[in-house]
């Protein structure tokens, strides 16, 4: 009889990758370490090679465990789908990403395209930062993302543009010329503080970021305390304690696209894509006219 991989032990090994080491997989899977660990060295027996290799407390895939976690994936999503058709088991669930910057517009209209393909089925979403969406949805913890184009080498299909506005805490002036505009941003590598520095660079004014988040809401808080102006994305519904700021350049939207996993239904993904592309072709329409008092680079923006 020719070896057979388990599919239990197939189910440890992504955990393991997934959740970045035995100890995780073990919690996220309700086992012990030691039952993961014991799964492994079974798929090893079977395989007849080390899959992992560990270094002091971090684990490394070896060449043949990065072939077989490969393998183990499409094993399981195949396995999982059958299991929910034929013996009417849990529902289907369903993982959707989004860049934090539109999440809380989209993610509604995202579970209702959803729905409209898949009734029954369950949407879960992750939001985070635009390279860790696609890297989820490249090692198949995550269907589909949406994300920032210019933040992943990974083409999509593109979704449309997202609008960008400068945005600060009521009332906020900025230092008096020649200071820096201080400006409130994500840490390297971000899309949109990039563009917040080019635009600024490519009308002169000079800019500096005087405070730096690893996520949005550090962003926000920063703007918010009045430590300098964000860009923001221009979703139409604000951003408590804060309002737009009118006085710098105006910036160039930023380009979304969306990213998902081989297998996906495909009927689902269009539907997504087609939600999304309509919700950005909405807030790209033409703002109402604003009488806001210009701020100090309005003749910059003016020329």
């Amino acid at each position: 009889m020719r070896p057979v991989f388990d599919i239990i032990a197939l189910r440890s090994l992504v955990a393991v990758a997934d959740e970045g080491g035995f100890r995780r997989a073990a919690k996220s899977l309700t086992l012990s370490q030691s039952a993961v660990s014991q799964h492994v060295r079974r798929l090893e027996k079977t395989l007849g090679r080390p899959v992992v290799e560990r270094t002091g407390r971090s684990t490394r895939f070896t060449t043949a465990g990065r072939l077989l976690l490969d393998e183990a994936r499409r094993i399981l999503d195949v396995h999982d789908e059958a299991a929910r058709r034929l013996l009417g088991s849990e529902s289907a669930t369903v993982v959707i990403g989004s860049a934090e910057h539109i999440a809380d517009l989209v993610l509604p209209r995202i579970t209702a395209a959803v729905h409209e393909t898949m009734p029954d089925c369950q949407v879960r979403f992750r939001v985070d930062r635009s390279a860790r969406l696609v890297e989820a949805v490249d090692r198949r913890s995550a269907d589909l993302a949406v994300y920032v184009t210019e933040a992943v080498a990974v083409e999509g299909v593109p979704v449309g543009e997202l609008p960008l506005k400068w945005y600060a805490a009521p009332g906020w002036t900025p230092p008096p010329a020649p200071a820096a505009i201080p400006l409130a941003a994500i840490e390297e590598p971000c899309a949109v503080r990039r563009q917040a520095l080019d635009v600024l660079a490519a009308h002169a004014v000079p800019a500096s970021v005087i405070c730096e988040a690893g996520y949005l809401t550090g962003v926000l808080e920063a703007a918010r305390a009045g430590l300098g102006v964000a860009l923001l994305a221009a979703t139409g519904r604000g951003y408590d304690g804060l309002v737009e700021y009118p006085g710098l350049p105006q910036a160039h939207p930023i380009r979304m696209s969306a990213h998902a996993r081989p297998g996906t239904d495909p009927s689902m993904a269009m539907n997504i894509v087609g939600t999304v592309r309509s919700l950005l072709t909405e807030l790209a329409a033409p703002p109402a006219a604003s009488g806001t008092a210009p701020g100090r680079w309005a003749a910059t923006v003016d020329g």
